[in-house]
This record gives structure tokens, C-alpha cells and sequence, in this order.
């Protein structure tokens, strides 16, 4: 039986400003795996994730997308591919105006026909998912760093995508709430959504969310594998990677 891919990233080539940052990357993303991309800052790591989430194009390259290409596919196309996946912005990238409660179901008014008791019923079990049950009527400023971070994971989940994007989803937190949304996207992993790509430059998250990794450096990967592999390289930049020499922030 052929292995379903969800994600399939083909020779693909990104530049900005004539500055190239991706140089012919390719992946392959298995139903029912969770890939750590990492890499030290500015390798082009949320750019790679956005290229497989279909918000922006390669310059050139093949990109499939639950076996669509999606490089030349106009918006309306993208919509209901979009709609199987989730996507966990670095910022939480939540609506500052708008409640949490509203905020999580954002996508549900957006993308469902579902009444208003649906709605409620599947907001507050996302909520409560993430760990923040009763907290429907706070404002983002009135959330800790965590807080957002689990928002927006909660947001992303709440249409039960196939597949979810995670950018840096520990970058500001600190060590213990870090490990809370570490624990929070393995849990994951069994229940609502079991295939993912997250991006991440800590070592330790990576190791507890991931059964493949992968080292992004100067455009390419420099090693793949699963992480006992990754840690066993002796590949020079995933050595400098793990010693903490190119890690960054």
C-alpha cells in the first residue's frame, strides 16, 4: 500500500531581494508524523513552513499539498485544502479586538454553516483542550505569553484539520511554559491531530513533539532523520546546530 503524503516539497527554490534562502529543498510529510524543522535564525525555516501551507509561492520547485500542487493554484482554489489544515503563528497572531471565546471560533463562523450552539459546544471544548477552560470573555492583552500560544493552538485545531503548521510555538515562553505547550502538542499527537511540521530552534521541544527532524542550513537540509540519527550526526553543521553554535533565537 503507498504511503499517504501530506506534505511533498519538491527542488524548491525561494529567494527574497535576490537573497536566496531556500536552495532546493525537498521533504516528504507521512500521514501520522510530526517533523521538527530546525535550524539556527534566518535559515528560512517560517519561510519553508509558509511555502507548505500554501501562503506564499516558490519561485520555482514542486510543492503538493494532500496530493494537489499547489504552486500556481489561484486562492479559491487553495480554500479547500486551507480548510484541512491549521496553521499556529510564532505571535499567536490572535485579533486583539476580539474576545477568546471569538477568536477560537473565528474559523467555525468562517468556514462552517453551524448554529450557534455548535459553535459554543466546539469552542469550549477546544478550550479546554488547551488547558484554559472559562476564560471565553478575556481580551489577548489580558492573556499571559502561554495564554496566547494556547489560543491559538486551540484556534487551529478547532476545525479537527489533518495536518497543522506550528512556527516557533515556544519562542518567548519560558522554560515551564514551554514544556506546557511541548506536552500540550505531543498529547496532540493521539487524539485530535496526528500529523504536524513544527518549527522550532529548542532542541528539548523537539525531542519530546517529534519522530523526525530535520536541519535546515545555508538553504538546504543538512542532515534528516529520526532524532536519535539527528543527535548520532556527525554531520559538521548539525554538530554546530546541537552544540548550540547556530542556534540563535
Amino acid at each position: 500500500m503507498e504511503e499517504l503524503l501530506v506534505v511533498e516539497v519538491k527542488g524548491v527554490w525561494k529567494a527574497f531581494d535576490y537573497h536566496e534562502v531556500l536552495c532546493g529543498v525537498s521533504l516528504a510529510l507521512p500521514k501520522g508524523t510530526t517533523l521538527a524543522v530546525m535550524g539556527g535564525s534566518g535559515v528560512g525555516k517560517t519561510v519553508l513552513l509558509r511555502l507548505c501551507a500554501g501562503l506564499i509561492r516558490p519561485d520555482s520547485g514542486e510543492i503538493r499539498l494532500f496530493g494537489h500542487d499547489i504552486e500556481h493554484l489561484r486562492e479559491e482554489a487553495m480554500l479547500p485544502l486551507r480548510r484541512r489544515t491549521g496553521f499556529v503563528f510564532q505571535g499567536a497572531a490572535l485579533f486583539d479586538s476580539l474576545s477568546v471565546f471569538e477568536n477560537v471560533a473565528y474559523p467555525l463562523r468562517e468556514h462552517t454553516h453551524w448554529s450557534e450552539g455548535e459553535i459554543t459546544d466546539r469552542v469550549h471544548q477546544f478550550l479546554s483542550l488547551v488547558g484554559l477552560p472559562g476564560t471565553d470573555s478575556l481580551l489577548p492583552a489580558e492573556l499571559s505569553g502561554g495564554m496566547k500560544k494556547r489560543v491559538g493552538i486551540a484556534r487551529a485545531l478547532v476545525l479537527e484539520p489533518e495536518v497543522v503548521f506550528f512556527d516557533e510555538p515556544t519562542a518567548g515562553l519560558d522554560p515551564t511554559n514551554a514544556r506546557v505547550v511541548g506536552e500540550l502538542i505531543a498529547e496532540l499527537r493521539s487524539g485530535v491531530c496526528d500529523t504536524a511540521i513544527v518549527v522550532t530552534h529548542d532542541i528539548e521541544f523537539a525531542d519530546l513533539v517529534a519522530d523526525q527532524m530535520a536541519i535546515l542550513h545555508e538553504g538546504r537540509f543538512a542532515a534528516m532523520g529520526s532524532p536519535a540519527e539527528i543527535h548520532a550526526s556527525q554531520v559538521p553543521a548539525v554538530r554546530a546546530f546541537l552544540a548550540g553554535e547556530l542556534r540563535g533565537n
